[in-house]
């Protein structure tokens, strides 16, 4: 018996569109209607289930494209979502093959990552080609004893967790910088905090050994009390002495890669789904949009629909890294690409899509769920973790911990160790000394982890970030309510946090006196907005001088509810009206934040 032909109708339809799907006049889909007891027109809507008989009696296999669209969908977010090794572990095991591992360079700012990175580009292409690459595209490919590796060029760490925030991970092995005439930096640090919470394998590249003041032997001491034991001190870490300058060791450097990919079982399956993560994009003006992928498993092909985010295109053109026109990229290979409708975020997932239809019926679904889900985003904070843990999402308590001074952290650590409650324990992914920074948010982001800090403050960036990403920090200054609030989240008692919310800030410009009013502030908005509901608090120089309630807020002679940056007012404090010029005024309410 011939298989009937597969026809996806949507959920509802006209009696012409059917028609034009199933190839045949709208008098006969009227006519099998009218058999079926049903009038219609030509232009009449009809609903699924009506569409489908006549279809059915017509010859052909309805689908319904809803249903089509929705597994598209989830098969997409879910790429989108999980990190790309659970796609390839789902692969048949006689389909994967190795594949070349993907490498990026962390470390301190001046320990020569980008040196170390040239160097090894140089050496390793052939000579006639060393000066033509000038096409930058975020990654490269070499090749070394007949296997190739990848290197991406990123900028640093903050680049490498922003794209894990995103939920790619395009790492295998993190190679560690560290200069051997300057030792562990507090960067060298924070690069090692961030590989640790990806769970990348890290080797250390020792560079600058060829320096007269490089102290090698001290340096590893320093790794070694970070965690990083070097393998010839009977540790699991392989620690490479290396010069970018005269190119010693760097043959043994990218052997320790390759050791280690071996010991990762990196694989792929060329023939599979291509899916990838998107390394960097831009808008050119002649070429439009170009994206540089880097694919992960199966086959990008010119021609292919992509989907990435709520972004989409189809592959006009395809380049190495080169800038020679290619057909096809592989697992691990870097490629810019042509032909996306706008510019994808670095870090974004992507996978190959059935069709330009189906790709736009994706992203339009994304478009929509990432605005419901902006409504409805909630702060990943500490009376927020019992629940998850009791849904099953989250099995440990992750934290970034900042404290004063190295006396403050270390009982503070030691305490924070010891709670666990029914399962769910304590991971410390960072603990450091010094006040909350940008980099501190954005690993706590792309970790699902929490922001402490004992006697610390958090900077005007890392207080953004944290909005922006939805990410809670809280501060102390007592050590015991910090651990008793840590208890509490473990245990389901946590209550929630109130604290104060800066909505605006405004400078005293001028002093008047008002009879039977006394002193009114003559300001000026600088940020947000002054409310008349809200709290006031006045700083002269560094020192807050009065905190009080707004007594009255005008513009010129009319009482208003709320006065804008950009603009100026005049407002009084219940119960204070020293004024002078000069003085900061911080407009803020009381709102639950935690």
């Amino acid at each position: 018996m011939a298989e009937r032909p597969r026809v996806e109708l949507p959920s509802s339809l006209t009696v012409r569109d059917l028609g034009n799907l199933l190839g045949v006049s709208s008098i006969n889909i009227i006519k099998e209607l009218m058999s079926n007891g049903i009038i219609a027109s030509i232009n009449q809507q009809i609903d699924y289930d009506t569409a489908a008989i006549v279809a059915e009696e017509m010859g052909f296999e309805a689908v319904s494209l809803t249903a089509v669209l929705e597994q598209e969908e989830e098969a997409a977010a879910e790429i989108g979502r999980a990190d790309w090794r659970q796609a390839i572990g789902k692969e048949k095991e006689r389909d994967l093959q190795w594949r070349a591992p993907v490498i990026t360079m962390l470390g301190h700012v001046d320990h020569g990552k980008t040196s170390l990175l040239d160097a090894i580009r140089h050496t390793n292409v052939q000579a006639g080609e060393a000066g033509g690459i000038t096409q930058h595209i975020g990654a490269y490919q070499i090749e070394h004893e007949g296997k190739m590796i990848t290197f991406l060029d990123t900028p640093g760490h903050q680049a490498f967790t922003a794209m894990r925030a995103r939920g790619a991970q395009a790492t295998d092995i993190a190679v560690l910088v560290v200069a051997a005439d300057d030792g562990v930096m507090p960067q060298t640090r924070e690069a090692y905090d961030h590989a640790k919470a990806a769970g990348v394998p890290v080797v250390v590249a020792l560079n600058k050994i060829d320096r007269l003041n490089a102290n090698p032997e001290h340096v590893k001491q320093q790794l070694a009390e970070m965690g990083l034991v070097p393998d010839e001190w009977g540790g699991t870490t392989m620690v490479v002495p290396v010069s970018a300058r005269t190119r010693q060791g760097l043959d043994d450097l990218l052997e320790a890669i390759l050791l280690t990919a071996e010991e990762t079982d990196i694989r792929a399956n060329p023939k599979g789904k291509a899916i990838g993560t998107v390394i960097e994009a831009e808008l050119d003006r002649s070429k439009g949009v170009l994206a540089t992928l880097l694919v992960q498993n199966g086959t990008l092909r010119v021609g292919d629909t992509i989907c990435s985010g709520v972004h989409w295109g189809r592959i006009r053109a395809m380049f190495d890294f080169r800038g020679k026109p290619i057909a096809s990229a592989g697992p691990s290979e870097p490629a810019q690409v042509m032909g996306m409708d706008s510019v994808p975020e670095a870090g974004e997932s992507f996978a190959v899509i059935a069709s330009d239809r189906e790709a736009k019926a994706i992203v339009a679904d994304r478009r929509l769920a990432l605005e419901r889900a902006a409504e409805k985003s909630e702060v990943y904070s500490l009376d927020a973790v019992f629940a998850r843990f009791q849904a099953g999402e989250t099995k440990s308590l992750n934290l970034i911990v900042k404290a004063d001074v190295q006396g403050s952290l270390e009982p503070l650590l030691n305490s924070l160790n010891d709670l666990t409650s029914e399962g769910l324990k304590v991971d410390i992914l960072r603990a450091d000394t010094g006040n909350i920074t940008e980099s501190d948010v954005t690993l706590a982001a792309a970790s699902d982890a929490i922001v402490l800090g004992f006697c610390v403050t958090a900077d005007a960036a890392a207080r953004n970030v944290a909005e922006a990403r939805h990410t809670s920090i809280r501060t102390y200054d007592v050590i015991y309510k910090l651990i008793e609030d840590v208890d509490k989240a473990l245990r389901g008692l946590l209550e929630p946090e109130y604290g104060e919310v800066v909505v605006g800030r405004a400078e005293v410009r001028a002093v008047f006196h008002i009879r039977r009013s006394g002193n009114v502030a003559g300001c000026y908005v600088r940020e947000g907005e002054l409310r008349r509901n809200a709290h006031c608090r006045v700083w002269r120089g560094e020192k807050a001088i009065a905190d009080g309630d707004l007594a009255s807020l005008k513009r010129f002679e009319a009482d208003v509810a709320e006065v804008r940056m950009g603009f100026e007012c005049g407002l009084s404090l219940k119960g204070w009206d020293a004024w002078a010029a000069g003085d900061l005024i911080d407009c803020y309410v009381v709102e639950r934040i935690n």
